[in-house]
């Protein structure tokens, strides 16, 4: 609890003792008893009429403050001191619970975030300083030890460590890292000492984008918190208004009817519409919500860049995924091999990869990552790169060919075609048919359960778009159950693609594209919302999407899409429910069938129990 919360806890405590007391105290004296309860009310009330008086100067009339000074002041000028005393005291409890919680949600979320380094190491005179992360240029050498942030992104120059990228993914699993490997600010290191060049200065860091993105997400509305704003800038004039006919018009109708005209029992009931129509619960609880879920959603490595995008994630019935780097690892990996009687698997993957050992095409590399060992360059001679094709060469004094199925024929090499899907690179040694080995982009081993978790959450159709071939496209959507699969396309292909979903898709209904946030920029741009995939670190993601998913873990766009909907589910709950008893209670406090008891719940009441419901957005448990 903070000072100044502190404060007004004493106050309350103070002030509840003495209505109590001076309740209890018989005394007959109204100026006496006026006086008596005027320390209380004056002791919880002074900054609510102070805000009040200020807000009618600088021309801010209608807000909850004048509600509760002309309600109280009106209930303590009719002689109800107890009730107007305990409408301010209710009232400010009220306020101190809402600013607990807020404060409590938004340390929850300053924890879970809690990825900005407070210093960097770096050496002078054979000793290490440290130093603010603003003050250290690019190239320069920085320490970092066990259990320290990584300050500044750079690349190991020396040391191995395992880094803890929980604050910034959400998940567990340490990474490895060694000399030569990229690290970013924000990772935590677990073991070794690490000494990093780094490449960025810090305000271009990941961890400078992350914050700045997640402090300036509260920037971009909801339509939800749009409509309240715009709400309590009608209702609560209008409520102040008709509170003044309640008050004035029944009295004069009863005296032209020769009635009494009772005018203390109907500025009564209007005094307690007025505390009943305090708008808090709404004003305080929606933008709550909103913000609890932007926190627990940063919690499970998803950055949103405004409540207006988690509002429309809960909407969303298109995800539309780029399948490289999305729902495939983007990496190509060596998946079968077939040798020929004769040749085994060992010696048909050697013979690729010294045949290939001079390409930097990305088939090569794959070959030679398959092989994993040293190659041996003076084993290789007379080698032909035959552009399209492949490549021929001598490895120990034979001579071999690799390439694909043009290589064959232009060889005139009888050859098997593949059962299963992949890219076919074919071997020949000495002149005869060895064998071939598949390449394929591996699919993630937990795509299948994405698009199903998709689908389960509520996603009506999930799209495949890719450059690749029909055949591996198709086998790929096959094995992961997607809805619709487009191949061959280059990038504006797909931003046609896109555009024909948006142009069928119901008016209220969202499209989501999801892609690596560096290539798909223009299709990130034309859907409804643009999700990077896997953007630890890729500044062009960051930029460019609507919503970040820092890690390369496709359950977690299901995960968003369940965040969001449960976000919004709390906030229809709150406009609902708080509408609900406002409404009905003022109602019932017209025909004086409520007291300034009931009002106070009205108000405080719908407040806390609203606020209470809004925390839950924080937290957010995943499916299975």
């Amino acid at each position: 609890m903070t000072r100044k919360q502190k404060k007004v806890l004493i106050r309350i405590i103070i002030s509840a003792v003495l209505v109590l007391v001076f309740s209890l105290i018989p005394v007959e004296n109204p100026y006496i008893r006026l006086a008596l309860f005027m320390v209380p009310y004056l002791i919880i009330g002074y900054d609510i009429l102070k805000k009040a008086i200020l807000g009618i100067v600088h021309g801010e009339v209608f807000d909850e403050n004048f509600l509760m000074s002309v309600a109280t002041v009106g209930a303590i000028a009719l002689g109800e001191y107890v009730e107007g005393t305990a409408v301010m005291l209710f009232y400010q409890i009220g306020e101190l619970f809402q600013s607990y919680a807020v404060g409590k949600s938004r340390k929850n979320i300053t924890e879970l975030m809690d990825i900005r380094p407070d210093y960097a190491n770096v050496e002078q005179d054979g000793e290490l300083v440290q130093v603010d992360p603003d003050e250290v240029a690019v190239g320069s050498v920085i320490t970092v030890q066990p259990g320290e942030k990584v300050p500044i992104d750079g690349v190991i120059v020396n040391g191995t460590s395992s880094l803890n990228t929980s604050a910034l993914t959400g998940e567990s699993v340490p990474r490895e890292a060694t000399e030569g490997d990229e690290v970013i600010s924000g990772c935590v290191n677990m073991s070794g000492v690490l000494r990093i060049r780094t490449t960025k200065e810090f305000g271009e860091s990941t961890v400078s984008k992350i914050l700045d993105l997640v402090e300036n997400s509260s920037m971009k509305k909801s339509r939800s918190e749009n409509f309240i704003t715009r709400f309590a800038r009608y209702y609560t004039p209008a409520v102040c208004i008709g509170a003044l006919v309640l008050a004035i018009l029944p009295p004069v109708i009863n005296l032209m009817m020769g009635n009494p005209g009772n005018w203390s029992q109907w500025l009564i009931r209007a005094l307690t519409t007025l505390v009943i129509s305090c708008p808090c619960a709404l004003v305080i609880s929606i933008p709550l919500s909103f913000f609890g879920g932007i926190g627990g959603a940063s919690a499970k490595g998803i950055l949103v860049k405004g409540s207006n995008y988690l509002e429309a994630l809960a909407q969303t019935s298109y995800v539309v995924c780029d399948k490289t780097g999305t729902l495939t690892k983007g990496v190509f990996e060596v998946t079968h091999i077939e040798p020929t009687e004769g040749i085994s698997e060992e010696k048909l993957l050697e013979t690729a990869a010294y045949v290939e050992n001079y390409s930097n095409h990305p088939i090569s590399k794959s070959l030679k990552e398959a092989y994993g060992k040293m190659i041996d360059p003076s084993r290789i001679s007379d080698v032909e790169e035959i552009s399209g094709h492949g490549v021929k060469a001598s490895v120990d004094g034979r001579k071999a060919a690799v390439g694909n199925v043009k290589l064959m024929k232009q060889l005139n090499i009888s050859y098997r075609t593949p059962q299963k899907v992949g890219t076919e690179v074919h071997v020949v040694i000495d002149g005869a048919y060895a064998g071939y080995i598949l390449i394929s982009d591996v699919v993630k081993p937990n795509a299948k359960s994405a698009v199903a978790e998709m689908k389960a959450a509520g996603v009506k159709q999930v799209v495949m778009l890719t450059g690749d071939t029909k055949n591996v496209a198709e086998a790929v959507a096959e094995e992961l159950g997607v809805d619709v699969v487009k191949s061959e396309l280059l990038p504006a292909d797909k931003v046609t693609e896109v555009e024909t979903l948006l142009e069928v898709k119901g008016k209220k209904e969202k499209l989501a594209f999801v892609g690596d946030g560096i290539n798909d920029a223009p299709v990130l741009s034309r859907a409804d919302l643009g999700i990077a995939m896997g953007a630890l670190g890729a500044d062009a993601a960051i930029e460019a999407a609507d919503i970040v998913l820092m890690d390369d873990n496709p359950e977690k766009i299901a995960t968003a899409i369940g965040i969001s909907r449960k976000t919004l589910s709390i906030v229809h709950q709150n406009i609902a429910f708080a509408l609900a008893v406002k409404f009905s209670c003022l109602a019932l406090g017209a025909v004086g069938a409520l007291n300034m008891w009931w009002a106070i719940f009205a108000d405080v009441g719908v407040m806390i129990i609203a606020v209470l419901n809004a925390t839950r957005a924080l937290r957010f448990k995943e499916r299975g």
